[in-house]
């Protein structure tokens, strides 16, 4: 397979070429820390929340909205930057998402307003989107099936790093500069994506695959794309785990340092452990992958995630899982976000299982329902008055029942495309 995309970038592909099926080590770990940009962006500045709350003058629950800004910004950015890799390759768009992630990233380390800061978190998600869709596309480009799906879980090994750090690196930048040294932290990182992109990252789709698109074919491509069952059933599900998983981003700094009376240092401990649960889920579903079908370990996981979302509810209308037992809240979450390891990766795969000639559209529609749904989570409980942890179990819960719902849908299908 030929990767040539232009004059300029022919020699790279050259000297970069990639083998279909596999991706060398070094395009994995390169993927891996432009994806992360997104928990990088979402998760080191959680422990800024109380200053960010105090200083731009949002009021109670303002953070939380900032963070709902983000993830809106990541829904809508998705739905064009797919259609934008579809037709100009994968550099072009990943390059001018990236700038423009720094730009906003620079935007909020500068403003003294609310609502601007609030206007350049969403243009930075605007940006920050091409990371979310481009890897995803590369890696539909490269394999697919279970091999897919073991590229996805050694992109999760590297991009999972962040939420382990990211907490802990801003309580660090806390503890000797100003919040807003977060945002340039961004926009440094932002920066030194694209000089790696640009120096490295040769374009995994060719010209003559390329496709010409206008407004409205863009439209009935997507509409196309949604009324696939296999794909819907597995994007809405993940939909339904982006909502999981915000729930608990958004409330984790009130729940963990308020409620349960966590350290910023303990709660930064208890963040990345939680997030390396994650990871391990998800390597060990690399590994089982070639034994079992995706769609199974998939099902198995949800099943997880619905008898730990149930326990958590449970024990935190009971009054167990709480103040009187913080270690209980943190079994809990992490037994919920590990199962998700099982989930996530297999559901990315099984959504793109008849849409390799237009990945780049499908893992767009793909973000932009997960982010979408996801968000919603995080505006939720910006109202919710959170004085204990059962708002935020019974959140959890309710993105559970709905990733339910979705594996039931999607068994439906299974057998007759697997």
């Amino acid at each position: 397979m030929s990767f040539s995309s232009s004059p300029s970038t022919s020699a790279l592909a050259y000297r970069h070429r990639i083998p279909v099926g596999s991706l060398p080590a070094w395009l994995v770990i390169l993927l891996g820390l432009v994806t992360a940009i997104g928990p990088l962006a979402t998760d080191m500045y959680l422990p800024a929340f109380p200053a960010v709350d105090s200083e731009l003058g949002g009021g109670p629950g303002s953070a939380q909205i900032t963070l709902a800004a983000w993830f809106a910004g990541l829904a809508i950015g998705q739905f064009s930057q797919g259609p934008l890799s579809d037709r100009l390759g994968r550099r072009v768009p990943l390059l001018g998402g990236l700038t423009l992630f720094s730009i906003a990233s620079a935007g909020c380390a500068l403003s003294t307003d609310y609502h601007m800061f609030c206007v350049w978190r969403f243009l930075g998600a605007l940006g920050g989107s091409a990371s979310v869709v481009v890897p995803r596309a590369i890696v539909r480009d490269i394999a697919t099936g279970a091999q897919g799906a073991r590229i996805m879980a050694q992109l999760t090994l590297v991009f999972g790093l962040m939420p382990i750090l990211a907490p802990s690196l801003g309580s660090l930048v806390l503890s000797v500069g100003h919040w807003r040294w977060i945002f340039w932290f961004g926009t440094l990182y932002g920066m030194a994506g694209v000089i790696a992109i640009a120096w490295t990252l040769p374009d995994t789709l060719p010209r003559e695959r390329r496709i010409a698109l206008s407004a409205s074919t863009v439209l009935w491509r997507y509409v196309g794309i949604a009324r696939e069952p296999m794909f819907l059933s597995a994007a809405l599900l993940l939909g339904f785990s982006a909502f999981v998983m915000f729930a608990y981003l958004a409330s984790a700094p009130i729940l963990f340092e308020q409620i349960l009376s966590f350290t910023p240092q303990q709660f930064g401990l208890f963040f990345g452990m939680n997030a390396a649960l994650f990871i391990a889920g998800a390597q060990i579903n690399g590994r089982l992958v070639h034994r079992v079908a995706p769609h199974v370990l998939m099902q198995r996981g949800v099943v997880a995630i619905t008898l730990s979302a149930g326990l958590f509810l449970t024990l935190s209308v009971a009054g167990l899982a709480g103040p009187r037992h913080p270690l209980l809240v943190c079994a809990m979450v992490g037994l919920v976000t590990g199962s998700l390891g099982f989930v996530n990766p297999n559901a990315t795969v099984l959504a793109f299982t008849r849409h390799g000639h237009h990945a780049g559209s499908a893992s767009a529609l793909l973000g932009t329902l997960q982010f979408t749904i996801g968000s919603l989570s995080g505006v939720l409980l910006g109202y919710l008055p959170l004085t204990s942890a059962v708002p935020v179990a019974a959140t959890m819960a309710g993105g559970v029942a709905g990733m339910l719902a979705c594996m039931l849908w999607h068994r439906q299908h299974a057998a007759a495309e697997i």
